[in-house]
This record gives C-alpha cells, sequence and structure tokens, in this order.
C-alpha cells in the first residue's frame, strides 16, 4: 500500500473533528440543521487552517439523508455515494483553471439537476487568482445561481477579489490555530501511529507550524522519519535550525555590545552551512523567548523548552537590558524583510548583528540609553579592592561615585589613643598623662567664588567632571559627553549633531542642573545648539550679505 502523508492520512471527515474554527462550524452547522443553506460562501483564511476540509464536510453534510449533529453520517446511500467520487461535488483549482473559458464552461453545466443529492456544490479553491474576465462570467451566476447549486469559494488573500463577488457570497474567517490545540492534536496522531515522543519536541513541532494545521503535519512527519523517537534535538536537526548554544552565544554578545564575539560567533555559524534567512530567523526566535523570559512570570511555561536551555535562555535575559532586547529586535526584523532584495544576504546579517552590537554608532536616544544601561551593568560586574571608588580621577575625585550606581565612601582614620608614658622616659620628657591627642581648632573654609576658565576646552571640562560628581543622572552625563564647545563673548555654547541630543538637554529638567553645575565652575551663560541648525543660520546670514551687497564679492573662509 502505497504511504499517505500525515495530513491527508488524518484530515477530518466531520465537523467534531476539526481543530478549532468553532465560530465558523457552528454558522454551517446550524444552517443544516435548520435547512437555511446559503447558495455561496466565501472562506478565507491563512493557509493550513481547514478552509478545504470544511467546505468538503459541508458538501457532503448538505445533500445527507440523515446528518448527525451538522456532519454527514457517512452510512446514508448519498454519504457512499459521495465518498466514492459524484458529480455533485466539484472541486475547481483557481489556480491553474483561472481563466474565462473554464468559469464559462462551470455556468452551463450548473444548470444541470444534481444526481443523487439534493445539491451540486462547487469548491473553488484559490479563488483570488481567477482573472477579471474570468470573475465577470462567474459573477451572473452568483447573483442568479440555480436552486440546487451552492458554491465555496476559498481563499487566503480575500482582498484580491472584486468587491462585486464579496457582496454576493457569506463571508466566514478562518483563524491561526493556538499552539496548544496543534500540540494536543499532533499528540494525539503520534499515540495512534504508536511514535514515541518528547514534549518538547511536540511544542517545537508546533511552534514551528505557526497556526497551520498543515504545516505542522508536514513538519512533523519530516521529524518522524529522522530518528526512531521524536526528541528535541532530532527536531532541531531536522529542520535545519542553527546549534541552540552557537545562536545563545550570538545574542549574548549583541546584547551586551561584544561585536567581536557576536561576528565570530556568526562566522562559524555561517560555515557550517547554515542558510542566511534561518539564521537570522532562529536568532529573532531566540531574542523572542528572551523577551518572554524576562517578562512573564510563567515563562517556563509558556516557552515549553528542555531545562537546561530554559535555564540559558533564562541567564541571558536576567543579564540583558530590556531596551537593547527590544532594539535588537527591531534591527533583525528590518533585516529579514530585506533580506528577499539583498544581493549579498551574508553581508546583510553580518551588518545588522554589527548594528546590534555597537550602539556608539546609533545616534537614536534608544542606543544612547542602551549604552548608559551596559556601562551601567559592567560598572556593577567590576571586582574593585575596599575604598576605591569605580572610576580613576583626581585627589579630590576620590569617594565620589560616577553615578548613582556606586557610592563609595572611606572612613576616616581613627586618631590614636595615648595611655600613660613609657616608664624608661627621662623625667624631663614626661608629660601629663591623657586620653586623647589634644584637637586643634580648624579654620572656617573661606567661599571663593569660580573663576571663569581661560579656554571653552577647559571650562567645559571641569563642568564634566563637576557633573559626574555632583549629578546621579547618568543619561544627561552620557548625552553631554559629545558635545563640542566654543565661546561666544561671555557665553559658553555647546553644540551637538544628534537633533534629538539638543532637544532633550534643552528640557527644563536637564537644563536646570547643567546650569547648576556650570554655575560652580564659573560659567553664568551657556547654550545648546543642533549642529545642523546653526550651519543653517550662517548660511542664511552669508546669503543676506551676499544680497545686500551684491556689488561687492563676498568669500566665506
Amino acid at each position: 500500500m502505497a504511504h499517505i502523508s500525515l495530513y491527508r492520512r488524518f484530515r477530518p471527515s466531520t465537523f467534531d473533528e476539526m481543530v478549532r474554527q468553532e465560530h465558523v462550524v457552528r454558522v454551517l452547522k446550524n444552517q443544516i440543521e435548520r435547512n437555511t443553506v446559503g447558495h455561496a460562501y466565501l472562506f478565507c483564511g491563512p493557509r493550513g487552517t481547514g478552509k478545504t476540509s470544511v467546505a468538503r464536510i459541508f458538501a457532503r453534510a448538505v445533500n445527507c439523508e440523515n446528518p448527525r449533529n451538522g456532519s454527514p453520517c457517512g452510512v446514508c446511500p448519498t454519504c457512499r455515494a459521495l465518498s466514492e467520487g459524484s458529480l455533485d461535488v466539484t472541486e475547481i483549482d483557481a489556480a491553474s483553471n483561472n481563466g474565462v473559458n473554464e468559469m464559462r464552461d462551470l455556468r452551463e453545466k450548473v444548470q444541470y439537476p444534481p444526481v443523487s443529492g439534493k445539491y451540486k456544490v462547487y469548491v473553488i479553491d484559490e479563488v483570488h487568482m481567477l482573472t477579471d474576465s474570468a470573475f465577470n462570467a462567474l459573477l451572473k451566476t452568483l447573483e442568479e445561481p440555480p436552486a440546487h447549486a451552492v458554491f465555496i469559494l476559498a481563499t487566503t488573500e480575500p482582498h484580491k477579489i472584486p468587491a462585486t463577488i464579496l457582496s454576493r457570497c457569506m463571508r466566514l474567517d478562518f483563524k491561526l490555530i493556538p499552539a496548544e490545540d496543534l500540540e494536543r492534536h499532533l499528540i494525539g496522531i503520534l499515540n495512534e501511529i504508536g511514535k514515541d515522543y518528547e514534549p518538547e519536541a511536540v511544542a517545537a513541532i508546533a511552534r514551528a507550524g505557526a497556526g497551520s494545521d498543515r504545516d505542522m503535519l508536514s513538519i512533523a512527519e519530516t521529524c518522524i522519519a529522522y530518528s526512531d523517537k521524536l526528541t528535541y534535538e532530532g527536531v532541531t536537526a531536522a529542520l535545519g535550525a542553527a546549534d541552540f548554544k552557537t545562536a545563545a552565544k550570538i545574542v549574548e554578545a549583541m546584547l551586551h555590545g561584544e561585536m567581536p564575539v557576536a561576528i565570530s560567533e556568526t562566522e562559524k555559524l555561517l560555515a557550517e552551512g547554515k542558510a542566511v534567512g534561518v539564521t537570522l530567523r532562529d536568532l529573532l526566535e531566540l531574542l523572542s523567548q528572551i523577551a518572554v523570559a524576562k517578562t512573564c512570570a510563567n515563562a517556563e511555561k509558556l516557552l515549553a523548552l528542555p531545562k537546561e536551555l530554559f535555564a540559558r535562555i533564562k541567564e541571558i535575559a536576567d543579564g540583558a537590558d530590556g531596551r537593547a532586547v527590544l532594539r535588537a529586535t527591531e534591527i533583525l526584523a528590518k533585516s529579514e524583510n530585506e533580506l528577499r532584495f539583498a544581493s549579498s544576504p551574508r553581508i546583510l546579517l553580518e551588518t545588522a548583528i554589527m548594528r546590534v552590537s555597537f550602539p556608539e554608532a546609533d545616534a537614536s536616544m534608544d542606543a544612547l540609553i542602551v549604552r548608559m544601561n551596559e556601562f551601567e551593568r559592567r560598572l556593577a560586574q567590576t571586582p574593585m579592592p575596599l575604598g576605591v571608588p569605580a572610576f580613576a580621577g583626581t585627589e579630590t575625585d576620590r569617594g565620589e561615585a560616577h553615578d548613582d550606581a556606586w557610592e563609595v565612601e572611606i572612613p576616616p582614620p581613627e586618631e590614636p589613643v595615648y595611655d600613660a608614658p613609657f616608664a624608661e622616659d627621662p623625667p624631663l620628657a614626661r608629660e601629663e598623662p591623657r586620653t586623647k591627642r589634644e584637637e586643634k581648632p580648624v579654620a572656617e573654609p573661606v567661599s571663593v567664588p569660580a573663576e571663569k576658565p581661560a579656554t571653552a576646552e577647559v571650562a567645559f571640562g571641569k563642568f564634566m567632571r563637576t557633573l559626574r560628581k555632583t549629578s546621579k543622572n547618568g543619561v544627561l552625563f552620557t548625552m553631554c559627553s559629545d558635545l563640542a564647545a566654543e565661546y561666544e563673548g561671555e557665553k559658553l555654547v555647546l553644540t551637538t549633531e544628534i537633533e534629538t541630543v539638543c532637544r532633550s538637554l534643552n528640557r527644563e529638567d536637564h537644563r536646570r542642573i547643567m546650569a547648576e553645575t556650570f554655575a560652580l565652575v564659573g560659567i553664568a551663560d551657556f547654550e545648546v545648539r543642533f549642529a545642523q541648525a546653526e550651519k543653517q543660520g550662517t548660511a542664511d546670514a552669508v546669503a543676506e550679505l551676499k544680497k545686500n551687497f551684491s556689488d561687492y564679492p563676498v568669500e566665506v573662509k
């Protein structure tokens, strides 16, 4: 006997055997039981969700002599005739029969009455593939069909169907099937065929099915043939997925800005023959799992992974910044969309990984925040000797923290306690016994107003050192670190080439902190400008000069 694939062997024959789609099944059952069957239906939804299967069940059920709970009984003469092949149920593949001649032929044949049942049912699959002329030929039949004709149109792209056709059909939308229902269906099939399996392997196949029952069963058939027992390792190997350990190293290195590690591990993975598209998809899948592990309390149940793999994902999630995970996912998802048009897919993948691993090259605010959070994480992991601050600085800097990540305080040395003098001291050297050294009076500190620094570079350097010691706002410190400084008269002008940074620094809360810090170093007036706007202002001024003094040559140096 020839082998029959799983999705054909276990195709449902009644409505009760359908996997989900309860809303569609309920409508059709009620119409059969109430004898209110319509003349035209449109089944639309993703592939592999049961459109054709429901159409076949419905075609038999409307002709069944004794339907059971809305489904065909399978034992009456009509059901047996339809199961053996009958002219009363006709399936047309619109992908290969999409011309006007085929629809004209259908329009002629539909006039003949059914042979054994009450209705002649026409199932037109992938109906969106019909040409405009074919749709026009079908339109009149749909508008005024014979009483014995029922049309079922199935499509994955309803937006390509003309509105004149849509308005004459009862539309039923099929939904993607949840992974939990796919797992339950696959477990039932594996038990029936006597195949041993691991629960994690079943969950992996269900996730790979992506809501399509037919896709899941096709994947399952490949994995079943891979080994005697269905295991998680066998499933990943059969699907050609990237090695988990290597993919985890790449993702962890990307999230922590370790570009050399990420690139070298990617090269190792591609050298093994992994496809770029598959590698990119696996990295995105791993990032999705890390996001679930970082945000969901029941992540272990949701992911349904082997314990050692979930422990590794949880470890990466705990050590990663949420913004970094989001940024990495956005960059890789955009690259996946661009992959279909890329002439060098490998370079596209490596560029995306470099962008994720090198946020310093990204001028967006998200990248700045990711850099700051990674800097704080590394500070927290840096071992420090007792009493040494978390950064290198001058003597006056010691004991101060870079930001709220560290607070180091060096206790003052204890004063020695003097007891009675030694017995061998000469009499003249003896002093009255005392218990503690007498403290000398300390002069009150004199407040001296800070002088204006001589150059803009010196002024900005003092400002940054003071900001580091006095402010707890690490993001503000990071944004200020890339500014350029120069004097305009008495005003210190700070410029940046990033418009987002300029807007953020001119906010009221940031400007107040900067003003207080500048006052400590002797700067009374300052301004933060966007470099492009400043260049535009200069260009406008030059243009005005040339206009007012058109008789004289104006040269910009």
